[in-house]
C-alpha cells in the first residue's frame, strides 16, 4: 500500500514538473582534508566597539582597534606555527572570530588550550561540521492534495484564517533558488556565508524553502505550511559528492545566525545536526532571549538528539514516523512530501530536515495570529505528534 502511494505521489510529480531527479542526500558527518584541521579563536572586542546593530562591511569600529586585532591575531598565528585564513566580527557576542588551521601532525586539542590561554582570547574552538538529513525521493495548487500535511493539519481549513503574514523565517541552509515560480516574491533577504563554490541553487534549502514558504493558489506546484511569512535565504551550508550530501561547519553557521538576530527573525529553521559547539551555542542563546522560535533536527543517532535540537529552548523535531518520539520531541510528517526542486521544478523528499519545516511554518502560522513568544505555542499530543489546529488557535479551542 505505501509502495502505491508513493509511486501515486511520483507520477503527480513527474505531471509537474519537466525532470524529477531521483537521487539521495545520505547522511555523512564527515569532512577531510584542511577544514578537518580549522580552529576557530574568538578575541575580545573592547567595550566601545560592542554594538549590536552594526554590520559588517569591512570596516567595524575605529581602524586603528581593528589594526590592533589583527596584529594579535597574527601574533598568535606565528607563536603556534598557525596559518591565519580570515577573520569576521561577531559584534552579537562582542568577539571577532579568525580561522587558523592547524598544520598536520600537530595536536589540535592541545593547540586549541593554548590559545585559550592568550590574552584577549575569549575562547577557541574547533571548526565544527554539520549535516543536513534527508533525501530526495491549496486550491489552485494541483500538488496540493499530495501534501500530508494537507490531510492531517488540514492546512486548507487553517490557510483560510492564518498565513503567517507578518512573520519572517531564516532559513539556514543551503543555497535557496529564489528564482523558483513557487517561491518568487517570498524571500526578503538572499545572503551566502560559504566561500567559494558554485553559485547556483542547491536542492537541500530549495526543499526546506519549499515546504515552509511556497506560494499559495498560483496555479502551480504546492502552497507552502506558512504561505503568508517571507523568507530570509541564508546560505551557510554546501553540497558535496555532486549534491548527494549537504553540509555546514560552524564558522558559515554563526554568520547567518547573526544576521537573523540583527535582522529579527521571528524563526529560525535549523535542518541540521551535530555536536555541541560553544559559538553557536552563544549565538543561539542569544536568539533564544529575543524570543526567536528556534525549530532544529532531532538525531535520534546521538544520545542527546544532537546539537543544537539539545540545547534547552531550541524545538526539537523529528519525523513522525519514529517508532517512538522521545519525550519533548515534535514529531511531523517526514515522508513523501511534495517540495520545490532547483530549476523551476517540483521534487518528493523524506527525512527529518522536512519535519523541521514542516514545523517551522506552523509556528508562523500561529504568530500570524500575535500570539508571542511563538515557540510557546506548539501543541504536542500525547503520541508526540504536533497537534497544528491547537498550536495554531490555542489548546482551548475545540478543533475537529
Amino acid at each position: 500500500m505505501i509502495v502505491a502511494v508513493r509511486l501515486c505521489l511520483a507520477a503527480l510529480l513527474a505531471l509537474a514538473t519537466p525532470a524529477l531527479m531521483g537521487a539521495g542526500l545520505p547522511v555523512a558527518d564527515a569532512t577531510g582534508g584542511e577544514e578537518s584541521r580549522q580552529i576557530l579563536v574568538m578575541l575580545t572586542m573592547p567595550a566601545p566597539h560592542y554594538r549590536p546593530n552594526s554590520g559588517y562591511g569591512g570596516d567595524y569600529g575605529d581602524t586603528a582597534s581593528q589594526a590592533a586585532r589583527h596584529r594579535m591575531a597574527r601574533r598568535i598565528a606565528a607563536r603556534y606555527g598557525l596559518e591565519l585564513r580570515n577573520g569576521w566580527p561577531m559584534p552579537v557576542l562582542g568577539v571577532d572570530c579568525y580561522v587558523m588551521v592547524v598544520p598536520p601532525g600537530k595536536s589540535i586539542d592541545e593547540t586549541i588550550a593554548s590559545v585559550a590561554r592568550e590574552s584577549g582570547v575569549a575562547w577557541s574552538q574547533r571548526m565544527t561540521s554539520y549535516v543536513m538529513p534527508g533525501k530526495l525521493g491549496g486550491a489552485g495548487d494541483p500538488l496540493y492534495p499530495a501534501q500530508p500535511t494537507a490531510r492531517e493539519w488540514k492546512l486548507r481549513e487553517l490557510q483560510q484564517r492564518v498565513t503567517g503574514r507578518g512573520i519572517k523565517i531564516a532559513i539556514v541552509d543551503s543555497r535557496i533558488d529564489v528564482a523558483h515560480p513557487d517561491l518568487t516574491g517570498q524571500i526578503v533577504a538572499n545572503e551566502n556565508f560559504v566561500t567559494g563554490g558554485s553559485a547556483a541553487p542547491e536542492a537541500h534549502g530549495t526543499h526546506v524553502a519549499g515546504i515552509i514558504g511556497a506560494k499559495a493558489g498560483n496555479g502551480i506546484g504546492i502552497a507552502g505550511v506558512a504561505p503568508g511569512a517571507r523568507l530570509m535565504a541564508l546560505r551557510a551550508c554546501r553540497e558535496v559528492e555532486d549534491g548527494r550530501a549537504t553540509l555546514c561547519n560552524s564558522l558559515a553557521l554563526a554568520q547567518a545566525l547573526q544576521f537573523a538576530v540583527q535582522h529579527q527573525a521571528d524563526v529560525i529553521n535549523l535542518s541540521l545536526s551535530g555536536p555541541r559547539d560553544e559559538l553557536l551555542e552563544k549565538l543561539l542563546d542569544v536568539a533564544l532571549a529575543h524570543k526567536i522560535a528556534v525549530i532544529a533536527a532531532f538525531d535520534q543517532s546521538r544520545p542527546d538528539g544532537g546539537f543544537p535540537a539539545s540545547l534547552h529552548g531550541v524545538i526539537p523535531v523529528a519525523d513522525e514516523a519514529l517508532q517512538s518520539l522521545p519525550a519533548g520531541v515534535y514529531g511531523a510528517p517526514g515522508r513523501d512530501l511534495p517540495t520545490t526542486q532547483p530549476g523551476g521544478g517540483w521534487a518528493l523528499v523524506d527525512g527529518t530536515s522536512y519535519a523541521v519545516a514542516q514545523v517551522s511554518g506552523l509556528v508562523a502560522l500561529a504568530g500570524g495570529r500575535g500570539r508571542r513568544p511563538l515557540s510557546a505555542n506548539l501543541v504536542r499530543g500525547s503520541d508526540g505528534r504536533v497537534e497544528a489546529c491547537a498550536t495554531v488557535f490555542g489548546p482551548a479551542t475545540r478543533c475537529p
